[in-house]
């Protein structure tokens, strides 16, 4: 026997439906399994590498996996566009806010070269 269209819709919701029911419950279970370990290696937000502000800060302790000193160093380029309220520019990446407020009010990057 041939199903039809609607047939095979009602079968797709119904799946559908169980496959969610299915993967709250997987979730679930998932969740526990993570906060028992964390409660047994005492892991904190930062260990987690979920608290910016602490780690910002420097007092997070050093991330586990990669020994400190490695990987690329952080660009220490000189600023080449500077305001006259000591905001800086390096010319890489976005334009800061400041640049594109002074461009849009009819500056040009030259009034800002350093």
């Amino acid at each position: 026997m041939t199903k039809t269209y609607v047939q095979i819709q009602k079968q797709i919701e119904t799946l559908q439906r169980e496959a969610d029911k299915l993967k709250r419950k997987e979730i679930d279970d998932v969740i526990a399994k993570i906060k028992e370990a964390i409660a047994v290696y005492e892991l904190t937000a930062a260990d987690l590498g979920f608290a910016r502000s602490a780690a910002k800060a420097g007092s997070a302790p050093r991330k586990r996996g990669r020994p400190a000193g490695k990987g690329r160093a952080k660009s220490t380029a000189e600023p080449k566009f500077r305001d006259e309220a000591g905001n800086t520019w390096g010319g890489r990446g976005p334009r800061p806010q400041w640049l594109r407020d002074a461009l849009g009010a009819g500056k040009t990057l030259q009034d800002f070269a350093v």
